[in-house]
Protein backbone atom coordinates (compact mmCIF):
# COMPACT_ATOMS: atom_id res chain seq x y z
CA UNK A 1 0.00 0.00 0.00
CA UNK A 2 0.72 3.46 -0.74
CA UNK A 3 2.63 5.60 2.47
CA UNK A 4 2.67 8.88 0.75
CA UNK A 5 2.04 11.06 -2.01
CA UNK A 6 4.48 13.96 -3.33
CA UNK A 7 2.39 16.79 -5.29
CA UNK A 8 4.80 18.75 -7.99
CA UNK A 9 3.91 22.21 -8.11
CA UNK A 10 4.23 24.23 -11.57
CA UNK A 11 2.67 21.93 -14.49
CA UNK A 12 0.63 20.00 -12.21
CA UNK A 13 -1.23 21.99 -9.28
CA UNK A 14 -1.66 25.56 -11.05
CA UNK A 15 -0.38 26.76 -14.17
CA UNK A 16 2.49 29.27 -13.56
CA UNK A 17 5.79 28.47 -15.10
CA UNK A 18 5.14 30.78 -17.65
CA UNK A 19 4.77 33.51 -15.24
CA UNK A 20 7.58 32.87 -13.61
CA UNK A 21 10.07 32.74 -16.92
CA UNK A 22 8.34 35.75 -17.80
CA UNK A 23 8.96 37.40 -14.66
CA UNK A 24 12.81 36.11 -14.66
CA UNK A 25 12.91 38.08 -18.51
CA UNK A 26 11.73 41.30 -17.37
CA UNK A 27 14.04 41.67 -14.54
CA UNK A 28 17.20 40.25 -16.52
CA UNK A 29 16.30 42.65 -19.31
CA UNK A 30 15.47 45.30 -16.84
CA UNK A 31 18.16 45.43 -14.78
CA UNK A 32 21.00 43.32 -16.87
CA UNK A 33 20.70 44.60 -20.32
CA UNK A 34 19.99 40.77 -20.88
CA UNK A 35 18.26 39.29 -23.66
CA UNK A 36 16.36 36.16 -22.57
CA UNK A 37 15.84 33.68 -25.16
CA UNK A 38 12.71 31.84 -25.93
CA UNK A 39 15.42 28.53 -25.15
CA UNK A 40 15.82 30.32 -21.37
CA UNK A 41 11.97 30.53 -20.79
CA UNK A 42 10.98 27.13 -21.88
CA UNK A 43 13.87 25.82 -19.61
CA UNK A 44 11.82 27.23 -16.66
CA UNK A 45 9.43 24.31 -17.03
CA UNK A 46 10.14 21.51 -15.28
CA UNK A 47 13.76 22.60 -14.07
CA UNK A 48 14.28 24.12 -10.75
CA UNK A 49 16.32 27.47 -9.79
CA UNK A 50 19.33 25.25 -9.57
CA UNK A 51 19.79 24.46 -13.18
CA UNK A 52 17.76 27.40 -14.69
CA UNK A 53 20.54 29.44 -12.60
CA UNK A 54 23.50 27.58 -13.98
CA UNK A 55 22.31 27.58 -17.45
CA UNK A 56 22.03 31.56 -17.51
CA UNK A 57 25.68 31.19 -16.24
CA UNK A 58 26.91 29.22 -18.78
CA UNK A 59 25.09 31.49 -21.10
CA UNK A 60 25.84 35.50 -19.77
CA UNK A 61 28.59 34.43 -17.89
CA UNK A 62 29.89 37.82 -16.15
CA UNK A 63 27.28 40.19 -17.07
CA UNK A 64 24.91 38.14 -15.00
CA UNK A 65 26.38 39.72 -11.76
CA UNK A 66 23.29 38.60 -9.57
CA UNK A 67 23.66 35.27 -7.24
CA UNK A 68 21.22 33.23 -7.45
CA UNK A 69 19.89 34.07 -4.24
CA UNK A 70 19.37 37.52 -5.71
CA UNK A 71 17.99 36.49 -8.96
CA UNK A 72 15.63 33.99 -7.31
CA UNK A 73 14.59 36.99 -4.71
CA UNK A 74 14.17 39.82 -7.70
CA UNK A 75 12.18 37.37 -10.09
CA UNK A 76 9.34 36.57 -7.29
CA UNK A 77 8.87 40.36 -6.20
CA UNK A 78 8.47 40.68 -10.32
CA UNK A 79 6.37 37.52 -10.42
CA UNK A 80 3.91 39.05 -8.19
CA UNK A 81 3.43 41.87 -10.42
CA UNK A 82 3.15 39.70 -13.78
CA UNK A 83 0.46 37.40 -11.67
CA UNK A 84 -1.68 40.23 -10.97
CA UNK A 85 -1.61 40.94 -14.50
CA UNK A 86 -2.13 37.80 -15.96
CA UNK A 87 -3.67 35.93 -13.08
CA UNK A 88 -2.87 32.22 -11.58
CA UNK A 89 -4.17 29.29 -13.39
CA UNK A 90 -5.25 26.66 -11.13
CA UNK A 91 -5.52 22.91 -12.66
CA UNK A 92 -8.68 21.50 -13.07
CA UNK A 93 -9.44 19.24 -10.06
CA UNK A 94 -6.30 20.71 -8.05
CA UNK A 95 -7.39 21.43 -5.10
CA UNK A 96 -10.44 18.86 -4.62
CA UNK A 97 -7.62 16.08 -5.42
CA UNK A 98 -5.08 17.18 -2.69
CA UNK A 99 -8.01 17.25 -0.18
CA UNK A 100 -9.03 13.39 -0.85
CA UNK A 101 -5.77 12.70 -1.08
CA UNK A 102 -4.67 14.25 1.98
CA UNK A 103 -7.59 12.53 3.63
CA UNK A 104 -5.89 9.27 3.45
CA UNK A 105 -2.44 9.70 3.52
CA UNK A 106 0.71 12.29 4.16
CA UNK A 107 0.88 14.53 1.35
CA UNK A 108 3.92 16.38 0.14
CA UNK A 109 5.18 19.14 -2.29
CA UNK A 110 8.58 18.92 -3.95
CA UNK A 111 9.14 22.13 -6.55
CA UNK A 112 11.93 23.57 -8.38
CA UNK A 113 10.14 26.91 -7.63
CA UNK A 114 11.45 29.05 -4.62
CA UNK A 115 9.90 29.09 -1.41
CA UNK A 116 8.23 32.44 -1.87
CA UNK A 117 6.57 31.23 -5.39
CA UNK A 118 5.24 28.11 -3.90
CA UNK A 119 3.71 29.99 -0.70
CA UNK A 120 2.57 32.27 -3.39
CA UNK A 121 0.69 29.89 -5.54
CA UNK A 122 -0.63 27.59 -2.42
CA UNK A 123 -2.06 30.45 -1.18
CA UNK A 124 -4.07 30.87 -4.11
CA UNK A 125 -5.04 27.27 -4.73
CA UNK A 126 -6.13 27.46 -1.11
CA UNK A 127 -3.85 24.34 0.17
CA UNK A 128 -0.63 25.64 2.56
CA UNK A 129 -1.90 24.03 5.43
CA UNK A 130 -2.89 20.96 3.56
CA UNK A 131 1.04 20.02 2.89
CA UNK A 132 2.79 18.61 5.63
CA UNK A 133 6.50 19.05 3.55
CA UNK A 134 6.90 21.64 1.09
CA UNK A 135 11.04 21.13 -0.53
CA UNK A 136 11.77 24.32 -2.65
CA UNK A 137 14.82 24.90 -4.64
CA UNK A 138 16.75 26.56 -1.42
CA UNK A 139 15.83 22.67 0.26
CA UNK A 140 18.40 21.17 -2.26
CA UNK A 141 21.44 21.15 -4.28
CA UNK A 142 20.32 19.21 -6.98
CA UNK A 143 17.57 19.87 -8.66
CA UNK A 144 14.96 18.12 -10.55
CA UNK A 145 15.98 15.07 -13.08
CA UNK A 146 18.04 14.55 -9.84
CA UNK A 147 15.97 12.61 -6.87
CA UNK A 148 17.01 14.67 -4.09
CA UNK A 149 13.82 16.60 -3.22
CA UNK A 150 11.95 13.78 -3.64
CA UNK A 151 14.19 11.73 -1.36
CA UNK A 152 14.34 14.31 0.98
CA UNK A 153 10.64 14.33 1.33
CA UNK A 154 10.20 10.88 1.77
CA UNK A 155 12.66 11.47 4.66
CA UNK A 156 10.75 14.31 6.18
CA UNK A 157 8.20 12.33 6.08
CA UNK A 158 9.30 9.20 7.59
CA UNK A 159 8.18 6.82 4.55
CA UNK A 160 10.09 4.58 2.45
CA UNK A 161 10.65 5.77 -0.90
CA UNK A 162 9.55 2.82 -2.79
CA UNK A 163 5.85 3.47 -1.17
CA UNK A 164 5.44 6.52 -2.31
CA UNK A 165 3.31 7.70 -5.54
CA UNK A 166 4.26 11.17 -7.11
CA UNK A 167 2.29 13.12 -9.31
CA UNK A 168 4.36 15.17 -12.07
CA UNK A 169 4.00 16.49 -14.96
CA UNK A 170 7.69 17.56 -16.57
CA UNK A 171 10.35 15.08 -17.90
CA UNK A 172 12.47 16.33 -15.86
CA UNK A 173 10.18 15.56 -12.59
CA UNK A 174 9.41 12.17 -14.00
CA UNK A 175 13.06 11.31 -13.99
CA UNK A 176 13.11 12.63 -10.06
CA UNK A 177 10.48 10.35 -9.13
CA UNK A 178 11.99 7.27 -10.95
CA UNK A 179 15.72 7.44 -9.67
CA UNK A 180 14.05 7.86 -6.33
CA UNK A 181 12.23 4.74 -6.61
CA UNK A 182 8.57 6.09 -7.00
CA UNK A 183 5.95 4.98 -8.67
CA UNK A 184 4.69 8.13 -10.87
CA UNK A 185 1.25 9.25 -11.81
CA UNK A 186 1.72 12.19 -15.09
CA UNK A 187 -1.05 14.85 -15.64
CA UNK A 188 -1.17 16.04 -19.50
CA UNK A 189 -3.64 18.62 -19.39
CA UNK A 190 -1.17 21.66 -19.59
CA UNK A 191 1.18 19.87 -20.93
CA UNK A 192 1.79 22.53 -23.88
CA UNK A 193 5.50 22.26 -24.65
CA UNK A 194 4.97 18.38 -25.45
CA UNK A 195 6.87 17.22 -22.26
CA UNK A 196 8.02 13.68 -22.71
CA UNK A 197 5.60 11.68 -20.26
CA UNK A 198 6.00 8.18 -21.33
CA UNK A 199 8.23 6.90 -18.79
CA UNK A 200 5.65 7.26 -16.24
CA UNK A 201 3.73 4.47 -14.82
CA UNK A 202 0.12 5.92 -15.13
CA UNK A 203 -1.01 9.24 -17.67
CA UNK A 204 -4.05 11.02 -16.60
CA UNK A 205 -5.52 14.02 -18.58
CA UNK A 206 -6.46 16.09 -15.36
CA UNK A 207 -6.58 15.97 -11.72
CA UNK A 208 -10.35 15.25 -11.91
CA UNK A 209 -9.04 11.80 -12.57
CA UNK A 210 -7.08 11.12 -9.62
CA UNK A 211 -8.32 9.73 -6.77
CA UNK A 212 -6.99 7.29 -3.95
CA UNK A 213 -7.82 4.01 -6.31
CA UNK A 214 -5.94 5.08 -8.56
CA UNK A 215 -3.17 6.01 -5.45
CA UNK A 216 -3.66 2.03 -4.90
CA UNK A 217 -3.63 0.74 -8.34
CA UNK A 218 -0.39 1.89 -9.17
CA UNK A 219 1.55 0.58 -6.64
CA UNK A 220 0.38 -2.73 -7.63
Amino acid sequence: MPEAVLFDLDGTLVDSERESAEAMARVLERDHGLAVTQKHRDYVVGHSWNEIFALLSADFGETLRWSMTELIERSGAERVHVIAERGMTTMPGAAAAVRSIAARWPVALVTGSSREEARQSLQAVGLHELLRVVFASEDYTRGKPAPDGYLAAAGRLGVSPARCVVVEDSTAGIAAALAAGMRVIAVSHFNFLGQDQSRAHRKIQTLEELSTALVEEVMT
